[in-house]
């Protein structure tokens, strides 16, 4: 009877230990943070979910390693996985499926005592490129209306597709920028060293704006050749107008992981509450026919991306999801 105990004990305590492990976007995070501390509590305490913030291209990294131990289940993303990610996954025979969550508003904010409302996409540029590098740093230098301040600059590391798709959106090349800025894949540290500084700027996903809404003042964007400078919005990011700093942010699913009971189960539940749990953090959500047309692709492990290995501006996900994905 001992025996019989012992070995049911340890059956329990396997299926306790359970774990699907997440990581990536620091963007999507707050996305995924809900969607596991919920689906935890669904499974009341069967599955444990894991959820990192290693920026999004530390997460195709774990995704995509050749030790399959040490390999997560899902990335989180703020921008398509790349040419060079594909190759990775491939070389370590990961197949993986590609499920948009939500819209972000990538928002560049300033100390909220900077008299600036709005800034241009052409003006970003010449803050951010490369040959602005120990040469811009004066506000007036960008603009001569601008205040006569020093310019100190916050922004995502390296790893961070926020930084990939700010720089491709603005500077016209992704991971074309200049280094001599304050780097944090942690966006609460962006946010503090804006806050704290008079001629601060910075760049990241809104809900960490709408969270400190009281510390930040958010810039109105004119894109290229524009005209009209518009606030980062739900309603901007639905009609269009919130260009090219609207962009859609995804999951990134291992095909073999989906096939294990906890992993599938908690994606098909992510994707039922992506739409609340997006609201929640302040992302726009998809439509419900986009959801559901993720769902399905899901269901149907439709591995590949609708990208080419590269970043697209002012992309619909209706389009995304019917495209033939390449691996």
């Amino acid at each position: 009877m001992a025996i019989v105990i012992a070995a049911g004990f340890s059956a329990l305590a396997a299926k306790a230990q359970t774990v699907v492990k997440v990581d990536g976007s620091s963007t999507v995070f707050p996305i995924s943070e809900a969607a596991a501390e919920d689906f935890q509590k669904l499974k009341k305490g069967a599955v444990k979910v894991t959820v990192g913030m290693s920026g999004t291209g530390g997460g195709f990294k774990k995704f995509c390693i050749a030790d399959a131990s040490l390999r997560i289940d899902v990335a989180d993303a703020s921008r398509p996985i790349t040419a060079k990610e594909m190759e990775a996954c491939k070389a370590a025979g990961v197949k993986y499926v590609e499920l948009p969550v939500a819209f972000d508003a990538l928002t560049v904010v300033v100390n909220q005592k900077n008299p600036l409302n709005s800034i241009s996409v052409e003006e970003l540029k010449a803050m951010w490129e490369p040959a602005a590098q120990g040469k811009i740093t004066n506000w007036k230098q960008v603009n001569p209306a601008f205040p006569d301040r020093e310019l100190k600059l916050f922004g995502p590391g390296t790893d961070s597709g926020t930084f990939e798709y700010f720089t491709e959106a603005t500077v016209g090349k992704s991971k074309s920028s200049r280094g001599d800025y304050t780097a944090s894949e942690d966006d609460n540290v962006l946010v503090q060293g804006v806050s704290r500084d008079l001629g601060g700027i910075g760049y990241f996903g809104y809900a960490y704006y709408a969270e400190n809404k009281s510390k930040l003042k958010a810039l109105a964007i004119t894109p290229a050749g524009g005209k009209t400078a518009v606030l980062p919005s739900e309603k901007a990011v639905i009609d269009g107008s919130y260009n090219p700093l609207a962009r859609p942010i995804f999951i990134y699913v291992n095909a073999d992981s989906a096939k294990r009971p906890e992993v599938k189960e908690f994606i098909e539940f992510y994707l039922k509450n992506a739409g609340k749990y997006s609201q929640e953090v302040k992302y726009v959500p998809l439509s419900a026919a986009d959801y559901k047309h993720a769902a399905d692709n899901f269901g149907k492990l439709r591995t590949g991306t609708a990208f080419g290995g590269h970043n697209e501006v002012g992309v619909k996900v209706s389009d995304l999801l019917k495209r033939e994905p390449k691996e």
